[in-house]
């Protein structure tokens, strides 16, 4: 049976894959297995969970339902509506709160939701705390009753708490800069621009419906095309674009062309180190960062620390090391100092204090690292479980390797989040990472067909 979690909670067609019975569930099982992990104290008190949704149809009902068991298991529910994955993060972490739900299935279209878990601290769970509370599905366990039982109520000023936070992170005002925000229609809907307008900037809006039924349809991080347009018709300094639940940022210059994560990984690095605050000179990303990264951060100094996919494990190497910034390229940007997860919004306010401090244009701060081409595929409708060990597979990668040298690089890997096999080819030119990409994803459908 495949492991119910997945890079980043558990996540799938909501009322198919992900309904209310497996929310209830989950959210008993979390309840216990965080207590056993010393998340709740003894001290005859009821343990506190924050619950938030990002603006999906289908977040009313499995909120309701997480609610419902938390509060069946005995514990207080907070309700904090409609919000940012990492505002949800830092309401458990400044609230003291035992533990964090929010109903949010990212990136992925509007059909579809997910449920993750936070920690005391608003951390996000590791592998074996999730294995555990997978295990604890469908068991005995012994309903506390009367007063025992825990309340449900509104989290009052939740997203007011959660931007008055993101503003107080900047040490100067971003007056003089425009900027566009394309809200991916989702949770970024209720802060992102008031925490903008709050430093000072001029902000324009788009992909800001609240409604949920066109969550990433069309807009925000996964689809630039629109903030582009907008950049340029608003005469931005900068457009900044979250998806659905504005745990990424990704950006888009003054000319109009994109600023992936790992440029604004080497832009806040670099601001870090000329500050004295890049600990240990080394930034943390994960496998799925450019070469190029690598190379332009040798250049200035600063080594990469590299991990599997998913912030959560930057995060971990981050806490081991007490590194100070971390991400990924898809936009996971995560600041030490002031998140406990990767933050869309307080990256989006750093990269513009960047440029408000240097005087410098997104490009050319950008402009600090060379991408070399990169080809990805998606292949769909495959056994991804046996991507790894198929040996026609992986004597397929190794002469692609052999053939690439030291002048590119191979990376094949099953998603976490969804139904296919990553195929990811960097090379010296577009036709060779395109044509090598090819190749592999055409051995990896023939052999792992469904």
């Amino acid at each position: 049976m495949a492991r119910l979690f997945g890079t980043d909670g558990v996540r799938g067609r909501a009322n198919d894959d992900i309904t209310a019975e497996l929310a209830v569930e989950l959210s008993v099982g979390a309840a216990h297995v965080l207590g056993t992990f010393g998340a709740f104290e003894a001290d005859g008190r009821k343990p506190v969970a924050i619950v938030g949704r990002d603006t999906r149809p289908s977040g009313d009902f499995l909120a309701a339902a997480v609610s419902a068991g938390l509060a069946s298991a005995g514990v207080d529910v907070l309700d904090a509506g409609i919000i940012a994955t990492p505002g949800l993060a830092f309401l458990v972490q400044s609230t003291g709160a035992d533990l964090g739900v929010m109903i949010s299935a990212s990136h992925n279209p509007a059909p579809d939701n997910g449920i993750k878990f936070f920690a005391r601290g608003g951390v996000k769970l590791p592998d074996e705390v999730e294995d555990a509370i997978e295990a604890r599905l469908g068991e005995e366990w012994e309903r506390p009753q009367g007063t025992a039982v825990g309340t449900i109520r509104p989290f009052e000023n939740a997203v007011e708490q959660y931007v008055e936070h993101l503003v107080s992170t900047l040490d100067r005002p971003l007056t003089g800069l425009t900027v566009v925000a394309d809200c991916a229609n989702g949770a970024a809907s209720v802060s992102g621009p008031e925490a903008l307008r709050r430093t000072g900037a001029t902000v324009h809006v788009i992909g800001d419906r609240s409604d949920g039924g066109l969550i990433n349809d069309g807009v925000g991080s996964t689809h630039l095309g629109p903030l582009q347009a907008a950049v340029l018709e608003h005469g931005a300094d900068l457009g900044v674009a979250f998806d659905g639940d504005a745990d990424r940022c990704l950006a888009v210059a003054a000319d109009g062309e994109p600023v992936d994560g790992d440029q604004i990984m080497a832009i806040l690095a670099l601001d870090l180190k000329e500050r004295g605050k890049l600990h240990d000179d080394t930034l943390v990303v994960t496998v799925m960062s450019n070469l190029g990264l690598k190379l332009a951060m040798k250049e200035q100094g600063i080594t990469l620390a590299q991990t599997g996919v998913g912030d959560r494990y930057v995060l971990e190497e981050m806490n081991l090391g007490g590194y100070s910034v971390g991400g990924e390229q898809s936009g996971h940007v995560i600041l030490a100092e002031h998140a406990t997860t990767g933050d869309g919004e307080l990256t989006a306010l750093h990269l513009l204090q960047r440029i408000a401090a240097t005087g410098t244009s997104a490009r050319e701060l950008a402009g600090v690292m060379s991408r070399l081409p990169q080809a990805l595929i998606n292949v769909k409708g495959v056994d991804k479980a046996r991507a790894t060990i198929d040996h026609e597979v992986r004597d397929a990668v190794a002469a692609a390797e052999a053939e690439l040298g030291e002048s590119g690089r191979v990376l094949l890997r099953p998603s976490g989040t969804e139904p296919v096999v990553r195929v990811m080819v960097e090379a010296p030119t577009d036709e060779t990472a395109t044509a090598v990409a090819e190749r592999l994803a055409a051995v990896v459908q023939e052999r792992l067909a469904l």
